[in-house]
C-alpha cells in the first residue's frame, strides 16, 4: 500500500503536535504549516516532517502551500485545519479591524484550505478534510463575539462541505473540542482538561471510518464536565 500523507495547518506545540507524532508513528509522511515554521524545528526532527510558512488568511500563501504539497507529497490523504484567532472584549468596544482579522483566520482561512484540499482530493475520489472547532461553534459566550462568529462559520462550512463532498468520496469532519486542552507541563491527571494525544487519536479514528458509517461531526469533552 502507498504511504499515506498528512498536512497539518496551524501547527504548534499542542493538539497539532500530538497529531503530527501520531500520524508519523502510523507510518504517514507528515507536512506542517504555520505562520512561523521556525518554531517547529524540534517537532520536525521528532516526526521527520517538513515545515512550511503559511498565513491561512492570505489566499496566495495557501495556494503556494498546496502547490508545494503537489511537488513534495504528490497527494494528500488528510488535511487538518487547526488555526484560530480571537478578540476578547465587550461587543460595543472591540476593534472592528481586529475582529475582521480574526474572522479571516478562523473562518475564511478554513474555506481557503478546504477548497484547495477538495480540488486535489476530488481528482482521486478520496481523502479526509478535518476541521478543528470549539465550544464557541455551538454556543457563543459573552465578550467572545469574534471567536463565536469564526467557529460558527467554520462549523457551517464543514456541514455544507460534508453534504456536498461525501457522495464524491471525500470525508469532511468537524471536531467540537469542548473544553481546554492540556499543555506541556500540565498535570497529566488533570481531568478538567482534554488530553491532546487522546484528541489526536479521535481524529485518526474518524479518518479511518468506513464510508458506510462516516461522521461529519464529533464532540470531545472531559468526562467530568457538566453539559
Amino acid at each position: 500500500m502507498a504511504t499515506q500523507t498528512a498536512l497539518i495547518i496551524g501547527a504548534g506545540n499542542g493538539l497539532s503536535a500530538s497529531l503530527a507524532r501520531l500520524f508519523a508513528g502510523e507510518g504517514m509522511q507528515v507536512a506542517l504549516a504555520a505562520r512561523n515554521p521556525d518554531k517547529l524545528s524540534a517537532l520536525c526532527a521528532q516526526t521527520k516532517a517538513t515545515a512550511y510558512p503559511c498565513d491561512v488568511a492570505d489566499a496566495a500563501q495557501v495556494n503556494a502551500l498546496f502547490q508545494a504539497m503537489d511537488q513534495q507529497l504528490g497527494h494528500l490523504d488528510i488535511v487538518v485545519f487547526n488555526p484560530s484567532q480571537r478578540v476578547r472584549g465587550p461587543v460595543a468596544e472591540i476593534n472592528p479591524d481586529e475582529v475582521k482579522q480574526a474572522l479571516l483566520v478562523s473562518c475564511f482561512g478554513g474555506f481557503l484550505v478546504a477548497q484547495a484540499a477538495a480540488q486535489r482530493m476530488l481528482k482521486r475520489g478520496s481523502g479526509s478534510i478535518l476541521l478543528t472547532g470549539a465550544t464557541a461553534g455551538v454556543k457563543g459566550f459573552a465578550n467572545s463575539a469574534s471567536f463565536a462568529m469564526g467557529k460558527f462559520g467554520l462549523r457551517g462550512l464543514a456541514q455544507s462541505m460534508a453534504r456536498e463532498l461525501s457522495p464524491q468520496g471525500i470525508h469532511v469532519a468537524h471536531f467540537v473540542v469542548d473544553g481546554s486542552i492540556r499543555k506541556s507541563g500540565d498535570d497529566p491527571g488533570d481531568d478538567d482538561r482534554l488530553d491532546p494525544d487522546a484528541i489526536a487519536r479521535s481524529y485518526l479514528e474518524v479518518h479511518r471510518q468506513h464510508r458506510s458509517a462516516w461522521s461529519w461531526e464529533l464532540e470531545l469533552r472531559p468526562w467530568i464536565e457538566r453539559f
